[in-house]
């Protein structure tokens, strides 16, 4: 056998053409956190009602909140208890069970948000 011959790629470790130091993945430098909105009233809040996926009950999703965890969870909390209704935070949305559109758009009015109705 001939010893100019290298192995090029194996199961175990991938394409072996690269030095083992510089396989892998890359590093990138430290990312910084979407900046919050400090003005709650220049947000683009959206709500809409949405059905699939659910057995046709109705929820309300409020997105486009850019608050953290515990921000959103005490305005999860204020809504849920001035509509008297269920709710949940899924991927920083809100989802308000039923069909409150009407009532959650003053209600976000009210706590300074600018909220518009999204879908028909």
């Amino acid at each position: 056998m001939n010893n100019d011959r290298r192995l090029v790629y194996s199961t175990e470790q991938g394409a072996l053409d690269k030095p083992i130091a510089k396989r892998g993945k890359k590093k990138r430098g430290p990312s910084s956190p979407p900046q919050a909105i400090k003005n709650p009233s220049k947000q683009g809040v959206r709500i809409r009602r949405e059905s699939k996926g659910r057995g046709g009950k109705n929820v309300c999703v409020v997105d486009g909140l850019n608050l953290n965890d515990a921000e959103l969870k005490a305005l999860l909390k204020k809504l849920k208890g001035q509509l008297g209704c269920g709710g949940a935070i899924k991927d920083s949305n809100l989802e308000i069970q039923g069909d409150h559109r009407e009532k959650l758009l003053s209600l976000l009015e009210k706590e300074g948000f600018k909220a518009k109705l999204s879908g028909g």
